[in-house]
């Protein structure tokens, strides 16, 4: 039988064709990843939180006779919904109280930035502050005049921000509820072998989940509760509200923890120079100790990574996604690590059993 002569052309065709399919197909993935990557870092951030609370539901639902899954999700977000409005609540008291405290405050340090007289004064005149202003004042009305589309951005961000914190916890409380049909359902597609496997993976990355939240907000409590004392002994003006605001920007990896300590030095400038020295070798020897001793012993034990993976993760993460990346690199990089390491032993134990038995003598 003569061979055909276009059936080497036919099966070149195919396969570029194939290829062509197949790269078509990546770009077209890449796009809508690009497109939909708010709402794809929303569901990140809302499974983050869902592996986080899951054990909890878990253990009330073992724990209270009859009690369904629903219910036992509803107590947990509850739970979880009472402890943030407590945590509102210690920041928005303090603010209220401390903002009308400012407003009476107010005329008393204008007059001393006029007069030169008090701290916040004698600032103003060593800085010439109240020349540069005089100096500056039309551009300083036309900077005002322009802060109407600045103003429409912030309103537009912060609506923004709610819709994706109740879209966060909707689909949190959601993934929660249908976490055993979920993953019951996909374990159920893999071997038992490959199913214990999976079940010990997710149980390892859950715990580890959970670890860095507890971790990181312990570290937050010990950072504002520090700063609180410290404010407080050198007569800093606003102390709750300052340390309240240190230990919330503490959460938020790699910069968070000096934002706060720039508000909490500027404050202790209005007092003094001298408040002002003490507070930033307070920081500074604070942070080395957080940053060597606070988290290697809190996140030793459930995160487990090196200070040089921290540190990549993180600004991979803040290139990747901003805030939410930062606050999702830790666990995630360990996750990636469980996983690496569970495929690296399993490689490693196939190696050993296609090598054999080890030789005697």
């Amino acid at each position: 039988m003569a061979p055909d002569p276009w059936h080497d052309v036919r099966r070149t065709a195919r396969r570029t064709l194939t290829v062509l399919g197949l790269v078509l197909a990546g770009a077209l993935g890449l796009l809508l990843i690009y497109a939909t990557r708010r709402i794809l870092v929303w569901i990140l951030v809302a499974l983050f939180f869902a592996v986080a609370l899951n054990p909890a539901v878990d253990w009330l639902q073992k724990r209270v006779p009859r009690c369904r899954r629903w219910l036992a999700t509803l107590v947990v977000f509850l739970a979880v919904f009472a402890l943030l409005g407590g945590l509102g609540a210690l920041f928005v008291v303090p603010l209220a109280q401390q903002g009308a405290r400012i407003a009476d405050e107010l005329p008393r340090f204008v007059e001393q930035v006029q007069s030169g007289d008090g701290p916040v004064g004698r600032l103003a005149e060593r800085y010439h502050v109240v020349e540069q202003v005089r100096a500056n004042v039309e551009p300083l009305r036309g900077h005002v005049a322009d802060l109407g589309g600045p103003t429409v951005a912030i309103a537009r961000g912060a609506l923004i921000t709610v819709a994706a914190i109740v879209t966060i916890f909707v689909l949190s409380y959601l993934m929660v509820l249908q976490a055993p049909k979920v993953t019951g359902g996909l374990l159920g597609l893999l071997p038992e072998r490959r199913a214990r496997r999976a079940r010990r993976l997710g149980h390892e990355c859950a715990r580890t989940i959970t670890g860095y939240l507890t971790g990181n907000l312990l570290i937050s409590v010990i950072a504002g509760t520090a700063t609180f004392i410290v404010l407080t002994v050198l007569g800093v003006p606003f102390a709750p509200l300052i340390a309240l605001f240190v230990g919330i920007t503490d959460l938020i990896p790699l910069v968070g923890a000096t934002i706060g300590a720039v508000v909490a030095v500027l404050a202790g400038f209005t007092q003094s120079v001298t408040v002002g020295i003490v507070l930033i070798v307070f920081f500074v020897v604070y942070q080395q100790v957080e940053n060597h001793l606070l988290q290697p012993v809190i996140f030793a034990r459930t995160v487990k990574l090196n200070p040089l993976t921290v540190l990549i993760s993180i600004l991979v993460g803040v290139e990747l996604a901003g805030i939410a990346g930062a606050l999702l690199a830790i666990p995630v990089a360990a996750m990636i690590q469980i996983i690496a390491r569970d495929l690296w032993a399993v490689h490693r134990a196939r190696r050993i059993a296609a090598a054999g038995p080890a030789p005697d003598g």
